[in-house]
């Protein structure tokens, strides 16, 4: 089976991406919402994330989320150490669904795939890029964050030009009948490898 890494920044359109991979009958493993229910789940990750940010991350049970953002957002290395006690319960996760996985290729969809140096990992890398005042306004949209939040988050990803380097796809999302037609050639693509 072929492993494909979808990455891209924050307000790239990754999971409009997804969606269409999907559509298309191909099996999308959602690392972001793949992480929330196992931060909320996993006794392994309860138990390391109140040794490192306090009992405060949790309340009744539940993941404190805007407590912890408020904690690792402006502290990279907070925030590495959160990186280090989630990310490898979630490729585990990973490693676990691709095996009830029936197609020729699955695609992983993960923020940070570039910035944790993890695309040894994949057969090939989807970036899916967008301007940044773009990218910008359809997280303000999306969420309920100001633009020097959205700002804040950003500087904690690589830039595309870097990006750009690593990925053996580019898909550019700006346009959605363009992004339908370049996920549909990508798609064509990976399947000659299957």
């Amino acid at each position: 089976m072929i492993v494909i890494g979808l990455t891209g920044g924050i307000g790239s359109g990754k999971s409009t991406v997804a969606a269409m991979f999907q559509e298309l009958g191909v099996p999308v493993y959602d690392s972001d919402k793949r992480a929330k229910f196992l931060m909320n789940t996993s006794e392994i990750i309860n138990k390391q994330l109140v040794e490192l940010l306090g009992k405060e991350a949790y309340v009744k049970g539940k993941l404190n989320r805007s407590y912890i953002a408020e904690k690792v957002f402006n502290d990279s290395e907070l925030l590495a150490k959160l990186n280090n006690i989630v990310h490898p319960v979630v490729r585990q996760d990973f490693i676990d669904w691709t095996k009830n996985q029936e197609s020729c290729y699955v695609i992983q969809e993960t923020a940070l795939l570039f910035e944790n140096k993890s695309q040894g990992l994949y057969d090939d890398v989807i970036l899916v890029t967008a301007p940044k005042e773009v990218r910008i306004e359809r997280v303000l949209d999306r969420d309920n964050s100001t633009r020097e939040q959205v700002e804040a988050r950003m500087t904690n990803q690589l830039d595309d030009e870097i990006k750009l380097e690593l990925a053996n796809f580019i898909i550019e999302n700006t346009d959605l009948e363009r992004t339908r037609e370049k996920v549909l050639q990508v798609h064509a693509s990976i399947l000659t490898d299957c």
